[in-house]
């Protein structure tokens, strides 16, 4: 597949990623912001995916900022271009549902994956995991490293994040009943921005004198994070867990930042989301109970939401982090 450039009507950043000019079906892979290692991953299995089905255009695509105005910005442009499909990872639910109801006006087929749209906006949400099995997953990962329990603070992404905000409410769902020991004391919001995550991070640990461990179900404050721990020399007082991509974050196992974190397979995640917006532009209707195929992923259920889950979420620790730091 060939790289080559959008002419976009917005300022919104574009990365274009296609097969060549004869493709039939035009699928758009849009993403909270480029130069996210975890989208950038999801952008190879959406390649991959494309391939393999064969006569697609895939466009790889997102703002530079993670807002829902910027989104917006660029499903605009989606629609002028007259795309076949949108597979978006959203930045706010209920803010691009407009955009989006305005895109399925026009024949464009919409479905949602990593972060969803409210159910009105889109016609299919692909979960990477399943809520409830992420938010134990996290909190499992900090209290799995301490037996006597403690202080434990969560570095979320967007307060608007669909997908953070239900993990985190999974999480302390589960916390009394499974983790007595643990006393989440705080949430806070770096908005997958290195910067806002680093001095959020700091902001935690300069409040939190008996802070025991940072949690950040998002792989751009998770390496914040455990970049803070590691400056201001707290290894072994302070763990940072949650959900990283092994490429990024082995040097923060290596050094002790951190003991273990989890992940699913972005490539997955990316390849999954263009066999499911292949199978509604090739007819297939999205319904409570339908099956889909997302192709050696294996299928996909959905529930009556219309949304699904991929897999369960795996773990990264010092026994296995080389071997899949070197896959993604």
């Amino acid at each position: 597949m060939k790289l080559f450039n959008l002419m976009a009507a917005t300022a919104a950043a574009a990365i274009l990623l296609a097969t060549p000019a004869y493709a039939q079906t035009r699928i758009a892979l849009v993403v909270k912001s480029l130069g996210n290692g975890f989208f950038d991953a999801a952008a190879k299995g959406a390649e991959e995916a494309a391939a393999e089905i064969g006569d697609i255009e895939l466009i790889y695509t997102g703002p530079t900022a993670a807002t829902a105005e910027a989104q917006i910005e660029v499903v605009n442009s989606l629609i002028a271009q007259q795309v076949d499909a949108i597979a978006i990872s959203a930045n706010d639910p209920d803010a691009l549902v407009p955009v989006l109801q305005r895109a399925q006006q026009r024949g464009i087929k919409v479905i949602s994956w990593d972060s969803g749209v409210a159910p009105e906006g889109r016609q299919i949400h692909l979960n990477p995991s399943e809520n409830a099995l992420i938010g134990e997953t996290i909190i499992k990962l900090a209290a799995d490293y301490l037996p006597e329990g403690g202080d434990v603070a969560i570095l979320s992404a967007a307060s608007t994040a669909t997908n953070q905000n239900a993990w985190i409410e999974a999480a302390k769902a589960v916390q009394p009943e499974k983790f007595p020991n643990i006393n989440i004391v705080a949430t806070v919001y770096g908005d997958d921005d290195s910067v806002k995550s680093t001095e959020e991070a700091r902001g935690l640990i300069a409040a939190y004198p008996d802070l025991k461990a940072i949690i950040a179900p998002t792989t751009v404050g998770v390496v914040a994070a455990a970049q803070v721990v590691t400056d201001q020399n707290l290894i072994g007082q302070i763990n940072v867990t949650g959900l990283a991509l092994p490429s990024e974050f082995k040097q923060f196992i290596d050094n002790g930042a951190s003991q273990a974190v989890a992940l699913w397979n972005p490539i997955d995640l990316g390849y999954s989301a263009v066999f499911l917006a292949k199978a509604l532009v090739d007819g297939e209707e999205a319904a409570p109970g339908a099956t889909f195929s997302i192709g050696k992923v294996g299928e996909v259920t959905l529930d009556d939401t219309n949304s699904a889950a991929m897999s369960a979420p795996f773990q990264f620790d010092a026994s296995n982090i080389e071997e899949f730091s070197q896959i993604y």
